[in-house]
């Protein structure tokens, strides 16, 4: 039995999967907020952190952002059964969304309107983000390369 966009089930699945386990062993282990292990001091550490806004802390304290991820994952659910996707590009880039998506709409249900944040990337100065935000980040990148790849052809007389 061959499932209908396989790519793109696997996809959410796995990182969705990847995404919980890694917040929940930063919540179990480090406990307190702000909490840092440095895995290469000054480069990369695990610091855990609740974000109550969308990406970088934007939006902090916007009610709506539990409801926008929930709407998004049942879209993305509800194209995953009715349409079949073209390539595997566009399989992943829905996939790795609708597992992002998920991923934070499951931390703001069970953790007051935030979302887990541990990702430290303290040799670029970045925002510290989770698994779920690598996700739709590598979501958008399959969907960019889908695009660069497929282009409608112009009809040409």
């Amino acid at each position: 039995m061959k499932i209908r966009n396989y790519y793109f089930w696997m996809a959410a699945i796995v990182n969705l999967t990847i995404d919980i386990l890694s917040k929940r062993a930063i919540v179990e282990n480090l406990q307190i907020e702000r909490t840092s292990i440095p895995i290469v001091p000054n480069v990369f550490h695990f610091t855990y952190i609740r974000n109550y806004g969308a990406a970088f802390s934007m939006l902090e304290g916007s009610p709506w952002l539990g409801w926008l991820s929930l709407i998004v994952s049942i879209v993305l659910t509800g194209i995953g059964i009715f349409k079949t996707f073209n390539n595997i590009w566009e399989q992943l880039g829905f996939g790795l969304i609708l597992a992002g998506a998920a991923g934070n709409g499951i931390d703001r249900l069970f953790f007051g309107g935030s979302v887990v944040d541990f990702i430290d990337l303290r040799i670029i100065n970045f925002a510290i983000f989770n698994w779920a935000d690598v996700s739709i980040n590598l979501g958008v990148v399959c969907l960019l390369i889908h695009s660069f790849i497929y282009q409608p052809r112009a009809n040409s007389r």
